[in-house]
């Protein structure tokens, strides 16, 4: 749905209204006209990026209009946790919010804390530029292995050129390489190819080609006693002695849903920023809905689904839909987003040598618990909170094993459920919205 006339614009933002009142969500009209012109004012805006001086944020102006500085604080000292720094000079940074965390305005309960960094490093060649970003980021997991807020749970960097399997874990050749806290300690992984025969990777030998880059943990905030993960994924570039700035995964990132934690680091983004290509946002958009036809398709999640076609239809010019898919986030029953996120949380944190406290574990299952019971009712919340006591049952101890591990399948399996029902019947109801889908949906097959 092209934004069309003024009067199309009116009507068109009528039926939604109508559309959301008959599904029974709340959607405020005088809200949605004031958001409309404010996205379409943003995009007619040659100055593409936006500097909030009160909060010392800054980001793409159409990525700014959804997000709020309410816990600006909090995220800042995540962010302290997970960005990867170096000496001045060779490492320079510009850390970003991404996902729901970028987007806190309208969606009231957000997911994972999604971090994206740019990390441009200066050397005289790209081989030492990738030597640095191997010590840089081995640096920052072993200073950030387990404390009492956080728990490191992974890396990517580098990827596997054959099939093998690494940990019980089956990877296919060009898929990322994935480390646990010992394997970077040692500085090696050892693998076992198809043939039964073992290969041992370096760390610092397969950064010669990174690939995707990006580090996990799971943090708490003890004030709030709530769990979350955190995540910041990496988009390393190299400056060289011309100036020239180059990808070392051979793309660089777009920064259409990025909101940028520090205005200090606007030069450092605006040096990069100048290499983004031309078709950045085209290239983006059809990214996105790629992720879309899956979530749609073959790894059915409507709740994913809806948060990445927001993002297209904002960014395309379909800015009615995306009103009304904006107001399905602030809905109580989409807290179940956020319950199953924070369900697998919930296992992260207790890992064998995790260093976060059980009972701040186990205060985040009970809220969890507490969540479901104000947003549903009847048999819903009996199914999934009979589901969570299992899994808050096995919080006792942090060596819990297989059973926890059913446990949080089978929590996670019967939120997924209302989650994919709840998106479903509410975005097939729009007529556009539902002609979109179906074109998603067309010709796939499952394997």
């Amino acid at each position: 749905m092209n934004d069309a006339s003024p009067a199309g614009a009116t009507d068109d933002i009528q039926r939604i209204v109508e559309s959301a009142r008959r599904l029974g969500v709340e959607l405020d009209e005088e809200a949605t006209t004031q958001w409309l012109a404010a996205i379409a004012a943003a995009q007619a805006d040659d100055d593409v990026v936006l500097v909030d001086a009160e909060s010392g944020t800054f980001g793409h102006k159409v990525s700014m209009l959804d997000f709020s500085p309410r816990d600006l604080e909090r995220f800042r000292r995540i962010g302290a946790i997970v960005e990867v720094t170096g000496p001045e000079g060779v490492a320079e940074s510009a850390l970003a919010l991404s996902g729901s965390a970028a987007q806190s305005k309208i969606q009231s309960f957000p997911g994972d804390c999604d971090y994206f960094q740019r990390l441009n490093i200066i050397a005289p060649t790209r081989d030492e530029a990738c030597g640095i970003l191997a010590r840089l980021m081995r640096e920052k997991v072993l200073a950030t292995l387990s404390g009492d807020t956080y728990q490191f749970l992974e890396a990517k960097l580098g990827t596997y050129e054959f099939d093998c399997t690494a940990h019980g874990w089956s990877n296919h050749a060009g898929s990322p390489i994935t480390w646990t806290a010992a394997d970077i300690e040692a500085g090696r992984l050892e693998v076992e190819k198809a043939d039964g025969s073992t290969a041992i990777l370096l760390w610092d030998e397969v950064a010669r080609d990174p690939g995707w880059c990006k580090l996990d943990w799971v943090v708490t905030d003890p004030a709030r006693k709530q769990l979350s993960n955190a995540s910041n994924v990496i988009d390393v570039t190299w400056e060289g002695p011309d100036g020239e700035i180059v990808p070392l995964d051979g793309y660089l990132d777009a920064y259409f849903q990025e909101v940028y934690l520090d205005a200090d680091s606007v030069p450092v983004f605006a040096k990069v920023a100048k290499f983004v290509s031309d078709d950045a946002l085209d290239e983006y958009v059809e990214k996105l809905e790629g992720e879309v036809r899956k979530y749609l398709t073959k790894h059915l999640n409507y709740g994913k689904a809806a948060k990445r076609m927001y993002n297209v239809f904002r960014l395309s010019g379909r800015h009615v839909d995306a009103a009304f898919v904006r107001e399905l986030f602030d809905e109580p029953a989409t807290i179940l987003y956020q319950v199953w996120s924070l369900i697998v949380t919930l296992q992260n944190a207790t890992q064998p040598g995790s260093g976060i406290p059980i009972d701040a574990v186990q205060a985040q299952a009970d809220e969890l618990i507490l969540s479901v019971t104000r947003a549903l009712e009847g048999d819903e919340e009996t199914e999934i909170v009979a589901a969570l006591l299992t899994l808050r049952r096995t919080l006792d101890g942090q060596e819990a094993g297989q059973e926890r591990t059913d446990a949080v399948e089978a929590a996670q399996a019967r939120v997924v459920n209302l989650i994919n029902t709840f998106f479903r019947d509410r975005l097939v109801a729009v007529p556009t919205i539902k002609e979109y889908i179906d074109g998603m949906q067309a010709g796939y097959t499952a394997d």
